[in-house]
């Protein structure tokens, strides 16, 4: 019945109009390395339904908006009620003095510092990255998240649906990443 579906969370989501989509209908989500090893570390905390609807999620441009500040990433996600969830999701970001490494550590490769100065992430750049605050999670506890839907699963299909647009975010933009982590582009510069 109509009502059973609500409950259990098979509603029909409601159109956004302009919301934020996928590239592509079908295939790989991200086009870089380092947006494709953000959806891979979720997708090795064995989420695959719940990424797989979120995927679906994202493709039909639910995710209403994505802003990514330090330690944190806030969206709304269009959904069945009138009103779009809200998520939430938490990182650890890095100690000034962790990110004094990053950079020395970037530095120190010439060819590192050109590629992100290009918009590019430097394949290795996660060894410069302490193994306490990693730059991807690489646990279930390094990304904390909520959504304010009455799904009690978590990550739940809206936090999903961001996850993915994250990922392609982090193609436009490496330095998200990085500020996601708790230094701007910017800052980052001028440790280099």
């Amino acid at each position: 019945s109509r009502r059973a579906r609500r409950i259990v969370g098979w509603a029909k989501p409601r159109r956004a109009p302009g919301g934020l989509r996928l590239r592509g209908a079908r295939g790989p989500v991200s086009g870089t390395w380092w947006g494709r090893r953000w959806t891979e570390a979720l997708e090795a905390f064995g989420w695959h339904t719940r990424l797989e609807r979120g995927r679906s999620y994202a493709r039909h441009g639910q995710v209403v908006s994505v802003r990514v500040l330090p330690g944190k990433v806030k969206a709304s996600v269009r959904g069945s009620r009138s009103r779009p969830y809200e998520v939430t999701a938490a990182v650890r970001t890095l100690p000034p003095k962790d990110w004094g490494r990053v950079a020395d550590a970037v530095a120190r490769q010439a060819l590192h510092a050109a590629q992100l100065l290009a918009g590019e992430m430097p394949r290795g750049i996660e060894s410069a990255f302490p193994r306490a605050r990693p730059l991807f999670p690489a646990v279930r506890k390094d990304i904390v998240t909520a959504c304010t839907c009455p799904d009690v699963e978590n990550p739940c299909k809206h936090i999903a649906a961001v996850h993915y647009i994250l990922a392609e975010e982090f193609d436009r933009d490496p330095f998200l990443l990085f500020k996601l982590r708790g230094v701007s582009r910017d800052a980052f510069l001028a440790l280099l």
